[in-house]
Formats: C-alpha cells, sequence, structure tokens
C-alpha cells in the first residue's frame, strides 16, 4: 500500500441526516460516502468529484422500463476515487486483490456490486465512472450515476449514487465453513 496525499476532504464523524433532494428541485449537493477498507474515507459533493480526473463516455444499454437509452456521461472513473481514498489493498501481488468488492449504494434503494478486479488495470481495467454529468446536465443535486459502459444491460448503472463502499469477501472461514461478507460495520 502506498500513502499519497489526496484530494479526498476527511470524513465527517456523522452521516448525513436529510434525505437526498430530488432531482432537479435544487436543494443542496448531494454527497457520496466512501467507506470499508480505506485510508482516507470521505463524504463527497458532485463538485468535489470534479477535482479528480474526468472522462467522458457514450453509451447505449437496455433498461427493462424504458427499452434502449443512449447517454453520455462525464465524471472520474471510480479507480481514481478509490485510489485517493487509499484504498487498504496489498497492491504487491494480484491475486489477494480478486477478493474485494465494491457495493454502490443510490438513494432510490437501488444497490449493484462492481469487483475489485474489473477496476482494476491489471485485470478488467474498465473505465467504470462515478459521473457528475449526464448527456451535458450537471448531477450536483441528485447525486452522481455510477456509469458501467461495458454492460449491456442498465440495472448496474445505480443514479443519485449515496455511498461506496470497499470490502472483502470472506467466502471460507477458518475451517472451511462459509464465512461472511466483512460488511460497513468493519470499516
Amino acid at each position: 500500500m502506498s500513502r499519497q496525499s489526496s484530494p479526498l476532504p476527511r470524513s465527517q464523524s456523522s452521516p448525513v441526516s436529510s434525505p437526498p433532494p430530488v432531482p432537479g428541485r435544487g436543494g443542496p449537493p448531494a454527497t457520496v460516502r466512501l467507506h470499508g477498507h480505506l485510508d482516507r474515507p470521505a463524504d463527497l459533493t458532485v463538485d468535489q468529484l470534479r477535482a479528480l480526473p474526468a472522462h467522458r463516455v457514450e453509451v447505449v444499454f437496455d433498461c427493462l422500463t424504458g427499452g434502449e437509452q443512449r447517454h453520455g456521461y462525464e465524471g472520474p472513473a471510480l479507480w481514481d476515487v478509490l485510489r485517493a481514498a487509499g484504498p487498504r489493498i496489498d497492491f504487491t501481488g494480484r491475486k489477494q486483490r480478486l477478493r474485494y468488492l465494491l457495493a454502490v449504494s443510490g438513494a432510490d434503494g437501488h444497490r449493484a456490486v462492481v469487483s475489485w478486479a474489473e477496476i482494476d488495470p491489471d485485470f478488467g481495467g474498465q473505465r467504470i465512472l462515478l459521473a457528475t454529468s449526464m448527456d451535458g446536465t450537471p448531477l450536483d443535486t441528485s447525486g452522481p450515476q455510477l456509469v458501467v459502459p461495458a454492460d449491456r444491460c442498465g440495472a448496474r448503472y445505480v443514479s443519485g449514487v449515496t455511498a461506496v463502499w470497499l470490502g472483502p469477501l470472506d467466502p471460507l472461514g477458518p475451517l472451511g465453513e462459509p464465512g461472511v461478507i466483512a460488511g460497513p460495520a468493519s470499516g
């Protein structure tokens, strides 16, 4: 693990207690909680995410309720966001990284899982985004959107992202019995 300076602010000790703003109605900026196995957990606004290098993608995906969707998204790669937060992962080898998962939660209760290997350049290297704008419209009040350009189905496109948790999956306990995911309470 390398220690580096981070563009991310330190996390506040109490979670945001107000409900997420309704898209298009103004209100305070939405925040994303980065937590779990991180040296520098943080609560970030969309504006703070814009301080990280931005990428633009044009995507086409199938939405079960809305059919084919075509959108342009811009924002930082999830990899860059998490690296800035200092993931507690041993980067000296490769296999140990394969047991880490990301759980992404949206304001509407929608959740999706991404494996660390999907975003790690040594493996899948996908440019999965925490988009700060969609079709040129800023997402400051509704919150960023998880964008998975390689997915043909839009089910992992999480709108109004409120939290990203990083942690290990421990499928087998010390005696070979089924283990558990080391969930949010651990970090």
